[in-house]
């Protein structure tokens, strides 16, 4: 049996259909890819990274990294920059072939799958900080710390390294059909088993996982909110946008990645069937790239205190549209200090990272 390469943003079209024991070209997949992959990954490099280095720049700068929430978002724009860094590279194998040599195929896989699985670990991290921040902000026995963050977010790239090892190891450039690719192989019976086990990790612990940790945290800090009689509708909007932005950038292509472990169990199959997944992939997979884009607005940008350390950083006197007075999300530490003056009858902030 042919070498069983598990179809992923930088697929060789080339497939192996299980019915006739013969190869299956999937030739629309190709030219579909070849068309609308470049572009897509060119315009997330342009937006994704200006994006991910302001939020790097204004936290080194002004925030000195004091908490566990900038040491957060710090790891979240650094997985960031390093997915989008790769994307260039992926974009012209998309259109050409890989010119990069065997060296750097492992390399700028690297960062990719780091980037990927570093991006959901921070975005989960996040999601438990604000928890603690805002359902636990009263309690002396919590302290959010930059020392609790940097122990957290050595956790959780150890945890994304382990998630990317059996990728990254069996990464290598071939000529296959004439066509030099750096793609993932394994040979052997071995294969088909590391496929799947490969799926249902992206679908778990790349999606199920956080997504119960989103909504865990998020429905106990939204029950929070509504306990509050002032300013808290602003707040629950940005919880419900956060979740609902995840649901729709990551679902489709866990559905797609559930359907592609059917085509391997044999559940689906046919040369049009796997080409019909394989386009499908490309699209859903590039939906989840724009969420690199979106991180920095979502986690930092809409944050109070961080436009102000923006406009300070830009010298400008507004951005996005508002003022030195206007607040829109609120950051953990800011919630953090609101939930503590509650006690003593104060309001909360309206704001909330």
């Amino acid at each position: 049996m042919n070498t069983t390469k598990m179809p992923t943003r930088f697929s060789t079209y080339y497939d192996y259909d299980y019915e006739t024991y013969s190869p299956c070209t999937m030739e629309s997949a190709k030219n579909s890819g070849e068309r609308f992959l470049p572009v897509l990954y060119t315009l997330v490099f342009l937006f994704g990274l200006p994006g991910n280095v302001l939020v790097l720049w204004v936290l080194l700068k002004y925030r000195r990294l004091r908490n566990m929430t900038d040491i957060c978002l710090l790891n979240l724009a650094i997985s960031d920059l390093l997915f989008v860094i790769s994307l260039p590279f992926w974009a012209y194998f998309a259109a050409n072939q890989w010119i990069f040599g065997n060296v750097f195929c492992k390399i700028i896989n690297a960062f990719y799958v780091l980037g990927y699985y570093g991006g959901i670990m921070f975005i989960s991290l996040i999601s438990v900080d604000r928890y603690f921040a805002i359902v636990h902000a009263v309690s002396p026995f919590l302290k959010r710390t930059a020392l609790h963050g940097f122990i957290s977010s050595i956790a959780m790239w150890c945890i994304a390294i382990l998630a990317s090892l059996p990728t990254l190891i069996h990464t290598k450039a071939v000529n296959v059909e004439e066509r030099i690719i750096c793609h993932s192989f394994l040979s052997g019976e071995s294969s088909l088993k590391w496929v799947l086990g490969n799926i249902f990790k992206d679908n778990v612990l790349g999606f199920l996982v956080p997504l119960v940790i989103m909504i865990f945290c998020y429905r106990n800090i939204v029950i929070i909110l509504l306990k509050n009689k002032t300013n808290k509708h602003r707040a629950i909007k940005v919880i419900f946008a956060v979740v609902i932005i995840f649901l729709i950038f990551w679902t489709p292509h866990n559905i797609v990645l559930f359907l592609v472990s059917l085509k391997q169990l044999q559940v689906l199959s046919g040369c049009d069937t796997q080409n019909k997944l394989s386009m499908t992939q490309q699209i859903t997979e590039s939906i989840t790239f724009v969420h690199c884009c979106l991180n920095p607005i979502i986690y930092a940008f809409l944050g109070q205190k961080f436009r102000s350390d923006l406009r300070r950083l830009l010298r400008l006197p507004s951005i996005f549209g508002y003022k030195a007075h206007n607040k829109g999300l609120f950051t953990s530490r800011e919630f953090n200090t609101s939930m503590r003056s509650q006690s003593s009858g104060d309001h909360y902030s309206s704001t909330l990272m």
